[in-house]
């Protein structure tokens, strides 16, 4: 049975060393080195330096092809740490009990992105209390456990969505559009 090691696209030219720009064109050489088959990604001008009979003459050779080289995107984070450690920072200060859950679960969060540790857990008027320090700054924060049910987490969650979204003041509603009726005044009837 064979095994196969399959290797990424490079982002430099394995010849020149010059990195790939965006939508550039490459050529990939295929070449059988036991014990694994070995990758070489080489840009143009390198391709040209390298005559197509040589690179085929080559032992081991098995294939050659051309790509356009696409830059990686970065990876999109879901939850972007200064965002949400900074809407948590906002929710403590203004400490409305209706943003308790969503300031619990971005706490949760923050603490699983390792943003947060955990330093202790208190019982305070039959509540658990979580606290939090933010190494980098030492900072603390206390964050009671609201005692979510399953069937609550996702309007949590929307709401977490929302104000990492939005923020704290999110955008005015839109008036709705108006129908071409002429507005009536009071005390007229209105037309049939």
């Amino acid at each position: 049975m064979n095994e196969w090691n399959i290797q990424s696209r490079a982002h430099a030219c394995a010849a020149c060393g010059q990195p790939f720009a965006d939508r550039q064109v490459y050529h990939t050489l295929l070449f059988d080195e036991p014990p694994e088959l070995r990758r070489s990604d080489i840009c143009e001008t390198c391709s040209q330096k390298q005559s197509a009979g040589d690179t085929r003459s080559r032992a081991g050779f098995i294939s050659h092809w051309q790509g356009i080289y696409e830059a990686p995107t970065p990876p999109a984070d879901p939850i972007h740490k200064d965002t949400a450690e900074t809407l948590l920072r906002k929710l403590i200060e203004q400490n409305d009990p209706r943003y308790a859950p969503a300031g619990y679960i971005l706490a949760v969060m923050l603490e699983r992105k390792r943003v947060l540790k955990v330093k202790e857990q208190v019982v305070s008027d039959g509540k658990r209390v979580f606290i939090y320090e933010q190494p980098g700054t030492g900072d603390v924060f206390t964050i009671a456990d609201p005692n979510l049910r399953l069937d609550q987490l996702e309007a949590v969650q929307r709401d977490v969505a929302a104000l990492l979204e939005h923020g704290l003041n999110p955008p005015a509603p839109t008036a709705p559009a108006e129908t071409g009726a002429a507005p009536q005044s009071a005390g007229q009837p209105a037309a049939n």
